[in-house]
């Protein structure tokens, strides 16, 4: 298992944690994402180490922005 902390801007309520949570579920091989909406952190859980690319891909098609 691999486990992974990202930040991520913009969201604002619990409705932006839940479409957070639903894109980045849909990457293969994610097992869990712990979203705190108060820092922005995300910590996403898989089965193998993520690409980078493809959290800041599930993270814009929920409307928010990965911080680099």
């Amino acid at each position: 298992m691999a486990q992974q902390t990202y930040t991520v801007t913009g969201m604002t309520c619990s409705h932006c944690v839940n479409s957070v949570d639903a894109e980045l579920r849909q990457i293969p091989g994610v097992t869990d994402v712990q979203v705190d909406l108060a820092s922005g952190g995300v910590t996403v859980t898989s089965e193998q180490p993520l690409d980078e690319t493809a959290v800041a891909a599930a993270i814009d098609e929920a409307g928010y922005e990965l911080a680099r």
